[in-house]
C-alpha cells in the first residue's frame, strides 16, 4: 500500500534518498539560481554542523558544500523540497519530458510552458503514469510524482493513492 502525501513530506523523502543521489541533488541545489533563500538555510545548517562561520562555509568548494549538505539528514521541508526539485531539474529532465509528452502537456525540456496547467483527466493520467513506470526506475518515478504533488497538489492530485508513489 502506498504511503499518503502526509506521510512522505519533503524532509522524509530527503532522508530516504540514497547518499549518492543526495550528493547529486546538493550539487544541483548549489548551482540553482532560484534557491537563494534555501541556500542561506543550508549554509547555516552546515556551519552549525561543522562548527564553521557561515562565511567560511560559503568559501568551500561546490563539491565540499554538496557533500556536507548531503550528509545532513535533518533538514526542513522547504530546504528538502528545493533539493529534490533541483535534482530533478538538473538530472531528470528526460523523465520529466517523457511524462509531460505522454500527457500531451506542452513543455520545454521537461518544464511546463503554461503557468496554470490543465489538470489531466484520469484516463490520460493513467496512460502517462503507466508509460513512465514502464520506462524509468520505480524510485525515480516515485520521487518525481511526490515532487509534483508537493508543488501543485491541485493539478497533480490524481496521482494520490497510486502504487507508483510507494517508496521502498
Amino acid at each position: 500500500m502506498p504511503l499518503s502525501v502526509e506521510e512522505i513530506r519533503p524532509a522524509r523523502m530527503w532522508r530516504l534518498m540514497p547518499p549518492d543521489l543526495r550528493v547529486s541533488a546538493a550539487g544541483a541545489f548549489w548551482a540553482d539560481e532560484q534557491a537563494a533563500l534555501e541556500q542561506a538555510e543550508a549554509v547555516a545548517l552546515i556551519a552549525r554542523q561543522i562548527k564553521f562561520r557561515p562565511k567560511s562555509v560559503l568559501s568551500l568548494t561546490l563539491d565540499k558544500k554538496a557533500r556536507h549538505l548531503a550528509g545532513l539528514v535533518q533538514v526542513s521541508d522547504l530546504l528538502a523540497a528545493r533539493l529534490v526539485i533541483s535534482y530533478h531539474l538538473e538530472h531528470q529532465r528526460p523523465m520529466m519530458g517523457a511524462f509531460l509528452d505522454a500527457l500531451g502537456i506542452a513543455h520545454e525540456d521537461g518544464l511546463i510552458k503554461d503557468e496554470t496547467p490543465k489538470t489531466p483527466d484520469a484516463a490520460t493520467l493513467d496512460t502517462g503514469v503507466r508509460a513512465l513506470a514502464a520506462a524509468y526506475p520505480k524510485a525515480d518515478v516515485a520521487r518525481y510524482f511526490w515532487a509534483l504533488l508537493w508543488q501543485d497538489p491541485e493539478t497533480w492530485g490524481g496521482l494520490k493513492g497510486r502504487p507508483e508513489l510507494a517508496l521502498e
